[in-house]
């Protein structure tokens, strides 16, 4: 296994497992399924600006994780969301943490300071994973999505990456230090820590299945 970052030619993989979220839950509020074009379009404008994860075994990505905007105006520029996503038959085995860390430690490299997770309730097993990650609930939006015959609430939590300092610096683009020494040093560290877990009990492919 091992975590690198992600590029276009990802897209297909990427799409099979964000797919089921569209189509068999409400974790997602999309409603129709992007081709891979869209999707590749998709990764292409968020990445010149946030970092995209994924993690591959045996040339297979079996997760991913990225950050994406929050509002487009520019006093919200320090704040941004991310989301992972894990293939069914290799949830829980602490690959969605791992990938989150190392994307929550290039944010704070950028100079991101706040980062929200948008989580559809209920989903127990998300909240108590980005509880675990630091993050807080902070706000409800009652029956804000219409999907599959229902309407759902939304939970928002938030990290606080760094100090909210007078006069801070804008965040610096994600296409400007990819290939960096301290991004490849976050990855790297990753790497280590996916090397280690492998070798715990219970880490076997196909073991556990959750909705993480």
């Amino acid at each position: 296994m091992k975590i690198r970052i992600a590029n276009r030619t990802d897209a297909g993989q990427m799409l099979e497992i964000y797919t089921p979220f569209i189509t068999h839950s409400a974790v997602s509020f999309e409603t129709k399924v992007p081709s891979v074009k869209e999707f590749a379009i998709r990764m292409k404008h968020y990445m010149k600006t946030y970092p995209w994860l994924v993690c591959e075994h045996d040339n297979r990505i079996i997760g991913y994780a990225y950050a994406s905007g929050y509002r487009d105006r520019k006093a919200y520029q320090w704040s941004c969301e991310c989301s992972v996503y894990v293939r069914d038959d290799f949830k829980r085995r602490g690959i969605a943490g791992i990938l989150y860390s190392a994307l929550l430690d290039i944010l704070r490299l950028q100079g991101f300071i706040n980062v929200y997770a948008v989580i559809t309730y209920p989903n127990h097993r998300s909240i108590k994973f980005h509880e675990a990650m630091g993050f807080r609930e902070f706000a409800v939006f009652r029956k804000v999505g219409y999907k599959s015959g229902k309407w759902h609430d939304v939970k928002w939590y938030g990290l606080m990456l760094s100090k909210h300092r007078l006069k801070p610096k804008n965040p610096k683009r994600f296409r400007l230090i990819a290939s960096g020494s301290n991004v490849e040093r976050i990855i790297a560290a990753a790497n280590k820590k996916l090397e280690e877990s492998a070798g715990r009990p219970g880490f076997e492919p196909g073991v556990f299945r959750s909705r993480v």
